[in-house]
C-alpha cells in the first residue's frame, strides 16, 4: 500500500486552510492568501525533492524559503502603527538567494547560513515590533489586540526556530555531506509551516472586513471645555497638555457617539474619527491612564454593561453584544478585571455589591477627573 509523503499531507491541509480563508473573505487582507500560497509552493518543492531529488527543485527550494520571512513581515507590519512603507526592498534578499542558488555548483555559497540569518533577522524584528505598547496593532479589532500580539510573537518565535533548522542543515552538509538535510527540512517545515500559516490566517481574521471604509469624522462640540486638536499646534504644546487634550477628545467621543459599542472598532478607525494620529492616541492613553487602548475601550464597555445589568432585565449575552463585546470569555475576563466579579455574580448581588462608579480609578473617567483636577 502506497503512502502519501508527509509534505504532501501538509499541502492538503494548507490547501484546505487557503480555501477557508478565501471563502471567509479574508482575502481582503491580501498578504494572508499570498503567504499560505507560498507555504503550499514550498511544501510541494520539499515533497518533490524528498521523493525525486530533481536538480531544478534543489535550485528553486531555497528561493521559495527566502520568500517566506519577508511575506510574514509584510503581513504583520500592515497591522502596526509603523508599517513597512515599501515592500520591494524586502525582496532583495530572495533575489540574492536566487543568484547564489543559480551558481551553487560553481561557488558552493553557504545558502543555508544566509537563510538562517534571514529567518533570525525577521523573527527578531517581529518580536521587537510587539514587545512594547508603543507600536500598537492599529488595524486589529481592539477586542483582539492582545491575542493578535501573542500570535505575532508566536510567528516570530517560529521564524527563529526555522533559523535554527537552517543552521542544522548547514551543519549536516559540512559534516555528513547533506545526507540528512532533506529529512530535516521536510520534517521541520511540516511542523512549523501549518502553525505559521494558521497564525497568519488568525491575524487576517482579526482585521475587520470594512476596516478601509470611510468613517464620518467626529468633531468636538464647541461648548466643550477641551480645545480642538490641531496637528500644527501639537509641536508647541507640552506633552502633558497634548495628552490631556487627546484624552478629552477620546472621552467625549466615547460618551456622545458610543464608539465603544462598535465591535469592529480599531485604533485606526478611532484615529480617523477623531482626526488624531493613532500613535498620539495610544501614547496619550498610556501616559494619562497607564493602560493600553483596548483596556480603556473595554472599560467604557464595562461601564455600559454595569448600567444595563442594574437598570434592565436583558440577558447577560444580550448585554455583552450591546456593549460591543463579541466573545463571552473576553467579556467575563474584562468584567472581572474592572469589577472583581463576573457579570452574573454582579447582577445577583445587586445593591449589596460594591459599586464601580466614574470616580473609581478602575474607570477612565475617574482618572481623567483626577488628571484635570491636578491641572487646575
Amino acid at each position: 500500500m502506497s503512502a502519501i509523503p508527509l509534505p504532501f499531507v501538509v499541502v492538503i491541509l494548507l490547501g484546505i486552510l487557503l480555501i477557508r480563508v478565501l471563502v471567509e473573505n479574508r482575502a481582503l487582507f491580501k498578504p494572508v492568501p499570498l503567504f499560505i500560497s507560498a507555504c503550499i509552493l514550498l511544501m510541494i518543492t520539499v515533497g518533490v525533492r524528498w521523493t525525486l531529488d530533481l536538480p531544478w527543485i534543489r535550485f528553486i527550494q531555497p528561493v521559495i524559503a527566502a520568500l517566506l520571512p519577508p511575506v510574514v513581515w509584510l503581513c504583520c507590519s500592515k497591522l502596526l502603527q509603523t508599517p513597512s512603507t515599501r515592500a520591494w526592498p524586502h525582496f532583495l534578499f530572495p533575489a540574492a538567494v536566487l543568484v547564489l542558488s543559480a551558481f551553487w555548483y560553481r561557488w558552493h555559497p553557504p545558502i543555508d547560513l544566509i537563510l538562517a540569518v534571514l529567518y533570525f533577522g525577521y523573527g527578531t524584528a517581529l518580536l521587537r515590533s510587539v514587545s512594547t505598547e508603543s507600536n500598537y496593532l492599529e488595524r486589529v479589532r481592539l477586542t483582539d489586540t492582545e491575542g493578535a500580539r501573542k500570535v505575532v510573537s508566536t510567528v516570530g518565535g517560529l521564524l527563529l526556530f526555522s533559523g535554527i533548522i537552517d543552521l542544522m542543515t548547514a551543519g549536516d552538509f559540512d559534516f555528513y555531506r547533506g545526507s540528512h538535510a532533506a529529512v530535516i527540512v521536510a520534517v521541520a517545515n511540516a511542523l512549523t509551516l501549518p502553525i505559521v500559516a494558521y497564525a497568519i490566517a488568525i491575524i487576517g481574521g482579526s482585521v475587520p472586513d470594512n476596516e478601509n471604509r470611510e468613517v464620518e469624522p467626529y468633531s468636538i462640540p464647541k461648548s466643550n471645555s477641551q480645545d480642538a486638536y490641531s496637528p500644527p499646534e501639537i509641536e508647541i504644546l507640552s506633552i502633558t497638555e497634548q495628552d490631556r487634550k487627546i484624552m478629552g477628545m477620546v472621552d467625549d467621543a466615547m460618551h456622545s457617539k458610543k464608539l465603544y459599542r462598535d465591535p469592529d472598532l480599531t485604533l485606526s478607525r478611532l484615529s480617523r474619527r477623531l482626526g488624531v494620529p493613532s500613535r498620539h492616541i495610544s501614547t496619550a492613553i498610556n501616559r494619562v491612564l497607564g493602560r493600553n487602548v483596548s483596556q480603556i475601550v473595554n472599560e467604557y464597555r464595562i461601564q455600559d454593561a454595569i448600567r444595563l445589568l442594574k437598570a434592565t432585565d436583558l440577558p447577560i449575552t444580550a448585554v455583552m453584544f450591546e456593549c460591543g463585546f463579541q466573545t463571552k470569555s473576553n467579556f467575563n475576563r474584562e468584567f472581572a478585571r474592572v469589577t472583581g466579579a463576573t457579570p452574573s455574580d454582579y447582577r445577583r448581588l445587586g445593591a449589596n455589591h460594591t459599586d464601580i462608579d466614574c470616580s473609581s480609578k478602575a474607570c477612565p473617567e475617574g482618572l481623567l477627573r483626577e488628571s484635570r483636577s491636578q491641572e487646575t
